[in-house]
């Protein structure tokens, strides 16, 4: 039976799985991680999952992720909550929906999946140093990982346009943070060209483990599921990172036999930052990069590194990708909060496209549908609707004025 190895995207070259680079060596492609066929069937593959007493939603799927669990370093993460709110579903035009929430993950956001196979790799490698670019969830989520691995991190942030929550985490764990004059992608640039040149290990998501790790939302959304497959599944999108996760994820569901179908991903980018959107209404003729603005900073991305993945993802899934305004996305943010799940203003997109989708006529309200949120409510950097507080003098007159004002 064929090993589990590495396999350029670009030039099909073969390495093997402790091959020491992020990217091909030889072409400079995206490597992929290729499971060979499980020897069971898919309701095996399901039971021996459930018998999985794995404190972790991501290494309980280890057979399929990565072949050597006992190199785990681990929170843990995963088993994240689904949810269902009346009243989010009616908002949104659905008779019924399930909410997947990254952000009970440890460090706040669905990055700790990819980070805690990414890190642990890279440990396992003996690496100098990890490293990678982020808009301020990656950052926070390496600097927490390779604390608890003892291997120095350094992050490259665009100066002025993160959150500073999220540099408050990355700090706190001990990460060398350099802000970088420019974007995202600029800094991404960077980290990739240090990769290159200094030796340190890159996890970003053009990393194959980190997206090995972000399969685990799938799988465990599946599980949840009782293994029956929703008819769409919504999600985020700027580096595109989750969307080629979740279509590798799908196509090895469908092909192992977990499924009996494939579900229909809906990619939602932020107007202002959605090249992908664009090219999606071209027929995928090619990536335009733009100057990204959104207040949705995680997903502020010019230039989607996994770009080419992403339209597979879309392609196998027949999958669509549209874009909702600042606006939208902030008035889903505002029902999410209210309901009392939260989340930061780039998970909103998924609800606010939603939302657009059913209006359209894209999606039926009677569909089931997974709308996931990638980042905790306490990522937002602020921004969200004004607070329903007001300076009082210290009476319970004025607690009963409230009170009644409420009812």
């Amino acid at each position: 039976m064929t090993s589990v190895h590495l396999r350029c995207d670009e030039c099909l070259t073969r390495f093997e799985l402790l091959h020491r680079h992020a990217g091909c060596s030889d072409c400079g492609g995206l490597l992929s991680v290729v499971h060979p066929d499980p020897m069971v069937d898919g309701t095996t593959l399901q039971a021996q999952f459930a018998r999985d007493t794995h404190e972790s939603g991501v290494w309980r799927f280890s057979g399929i992720i990565y072949p050597a669990r006992e190199h785990a370093i681990s929170h843990p993460e995963g088993n994240t909550p689904l949810l269902e709110r009346g009243v989010l579903s009616a908002w949104c035009g659905m008779s019924h929906l399930h909410i997947k929430h990254e952000g009970h993950n440890p460090t706040g956001s669905f990055k700790d999946r990819g980070m805690t196979v990414a890190v642990s790799h890279a440990r396992r490698l003996g690496v100098p140093a990890v490293a990678c670019a982020s808009t301020g969830n990656t950052s926070a989520s390496l600097a927490s990982y390779a604390a608890h691995a003892g291997l120095p991190a350094i992050v490259f942030v665009p100066a002025g346009q993160v959150a500073p929550e999220k540099l408050a985490q990355t700090a706190a764990y001990g990460a060398r943070i350099l802000l970088v004059e420019g974007d995202f992608d600029a800094a991404l640039r960077l980290a990739r060209g240090a990769s290159e040149a200094l030796g340190v290990y890159l996890v970003n998501s053009v990393n194959p483990f980190r997206i090995e790790g972000q399969k685990t939302i799938v799988f465990e959304m599946m599980q949840q599921l009782g293994w029956q497959a929703p008819d769409w599944i919504v999600l985020p999108a700027g580096n595109l990172g989750n969307t080629a996760a979740f279509g590798k994820a799908l196509a090895e569901a469908l092909r192992w036999g977990l499924i009996d179908r494939m579900p229909r991903l809906a990619a939602i980018q932020a107007s202002g930052a959605a090249p992908f959107a664009a090219a999606f209404h071209r027929g995928f003729d090619a990536l335009v990069p733009v100057t990204p603005t959104t207040v949705a900073s995680a997903i502020r991305i010019g230039a989607p590194a996994s770009y080419a993945r992403g339209v597979g993802a879309i392609r196998s899934t027949r999958g669509v990708v549209t874009t909702v305004s600042d606006d939208e996305l902030m008035a889903a943010k505002a029902e999410i909060d209210r309901c009392g799940v939260g989340c930061e203003p780039a998970s909103a997109v998924s609800i606010a496209g939603l939302r657009k989708l059913v209006a359209a006529g894209t999606i039926n309200p009677g569909a089931n549908v997974v709308a996931v949120l990638t980042g905790h409510l306490l990522k937002g950097g602020g921004i969200g609707s004004p607070g329903p507080w007001e300076r009082i003098t210290p009476t319970l007159g004025e607690v009963e004025r409230v009170l009644r004002r409420s009812q």
